[in-house]
């Protein structure tokens, strides 16, 4: 039988908050998604002064890092090296920052954070 770590709302809070934290530091303004690894959001935060748009395009990096189980930097090298068709895949956004959180090799979760 095969066992699946499952994260906990406390968890995915605390990526939240570190997220927040590391973009404090930095002076961002940022969305950051937490999503699961079947791609269903779990968390979202938008900070004061990020654009309304962020906090659906940070959902849209956190849900193509889960049901892709990669970095979303990947697919946006891939459009950007002229394989242009994943510009019209479904369920998929192309634009950096997605990422996903491997645990012993299984994907735990997704987050991501848009500036």
């Amino acid at each position: 039988m095969k066992t699946k770590v499952i994260l906990s709302q406390q968890m995915a809070s605390a990526i939240i908050a570190a997220g927040q934290e590391e973009a404090q530091k930095n002076n961002w303004s940022v969305s950051i998604a937490v999503a699961d690894d079947g791609g269903h959001l779990l968390a979202l935060s938008r900070m004061d002064d990020c654009a309304p748009i962020a906090a659906y395009i940070s959902q849209e990096k956190a849900r193509t890092a889960a049901l892709g189980r990669r970095e979303t930097k990947g697919y946006e090298e891939m459009v950007n090296n002229g394989r242009t068709a994943f510009v019209t895949a479904p369920l998929l956004t192309s634009l950096e920052g997605g990422v996903p959180v491997v645990v012993d090799g299984q994907l735990l979760v997704p987050w991501e954070f848009l500036v």
